[in-house]
């Protein structure tokens, strides 16, 4: 006590830098915490040039992720590259179609589909020339499309509506901006391809059309977002951010079309009113139809019926060597979890 009478003064400065130590050192503990934690939170995806990603692009550019503690690393990938990265471990998860997660699972691969991105309702479809007058007239033909991957699988099943096979067709493997551009440039009198590659090279082309697209075969396409098994079970909090940072850009879109267009134009390479046009070929799914698709075996819009159909039908047509158990891969936990948050 004499000490603190005597010398009050070192006392006050001594405790003064003691407090003010605790202090930044509970400050500096807490900012690392936090950090460490909203760190923890990374994902990797890969996706390709489509419009269908146009609630991610919004998402990024407005910093939806990252306010949903979300450090996202999108990587961009021509054609089904960003199919063969997820299939290697590259990558955590990816965008993919139906056919193509068939195709995964088949082959041994262990993931999970967290949420529907889109349905296609026209804005993928194939080129053709007017001398070629129906789906028939492909026999014998040369076809540009990228084999293994979306478009293959979507023209295997406009095939059969003429009852033709792979067997009677030429395919030329090219990715679809590749394909897109052969039609234009008259290498080719058929291709597949898809928004916004799809509306370009029919404008460019008067003496062809889009002969056919999945207006008419609306349950072809089905694009989803797939993350990997294990990295799923142990990152559920990335995959809750990414589910919501998804639906966030899709409400700006609703609530912002001009900004949000011209957010996702800019990415895509075309003009607000080019993309706005190709936007009406697909539906974008909203938390109400995911957690139809995802979680309501009831609903005629549940995913493991198609997913089935295209098991059987890969597999008819040799695609595949097995069918695989598909019901396993649908997971609603985290459109459900949004629903009960809400």
């Amino acid at each position: 006590m004499k000490s603190i009478e005597v010398f009050p003064h070192i006392y006050s400065i001594s405790t003064k830098i003691v407090l003010s130590s605790l202090f930044s050192l509970t400050a500096l503990v807490a900012t690392s915490t936090t950090s460490s934690l909203a760190e923890e939170l990374n994902a990797s995806i890969g996706i390709n040039t489509w419009i269908g990603f146009t609630p991610l692009y919004i998402a990024r550019e407005k910093g939806f992720f990252i306010e949903e503690g979300l450090d996202l690393d999108v990587q961009v990938f021509s054609g089904n590259d960003n199919t063969l990265a997820f299939a290697a471990g590259r990558i955590d998860g990816f965008a993919s179609i139906t056919s193509e997660a068939v195709l995964l699972k088949s082959r041994g691969k262990d993931f999970r589909i967290v949420l529907v991105e889109d349905f296609s309702l026209g804005a993928d479809g194939i080129l053709a020339r007017n001398t070629i007058p129906d789906i028939a007239g492909f026999s014998g033909q040369r076809i540009a499309v990228e084999e293994i991957g979306v478009s293959h699988f979507f023209l295997l099943q406009v095939l059969d509506t003429a009852g033709l096979t792979e067997s009677d067709v030429t395919l030329v493997n090219l990715k679809p901006e590749s394909a897109a551009a052969a039609y234009q440039s008259g290498q080719i009198d058929i291709a597949v391809t898809y928004a916004p590659f799809l509306d370009r090279a029919n404008q460019a082309v008067p003496e062809g059309r889009i002969i056919f697209d999945t207006s008419e075969m609306p349950t072809a396409i089905t694009d989803l977002y797939i993350f990997d098994t294990k990295f799923t079970e142990n990152n559920p909090d990335a995959i809750k951010a990414f589910v919501r940072g998804i639906f966030r850009g899709i409400e700006f879109l609703d609530e912002n079309p001009e900004e949000g267009l011209a957010i996702a134009a800019d990415e895509l390479g075309v003009t607000p009113e080019e993309l706005a046009a190709d936007l009406e070929g697909i539906e974008l799914v909203d938390l109400t139809t995911n957690l139809e698709v995802l979680g309501n075996p009831d609903s005629d819009l549940y995913l493991l019926k198609p997913m089935n159909d295209m098991a059987t039908f890969l597999f008819e047509n040799k695609q595949i060597d097995r069918l695989p158990e598909l019901e396993e891969t649908i997971d609603p936990q985290f459109v459900n979890a949004i629903q009960e948050n809400q």
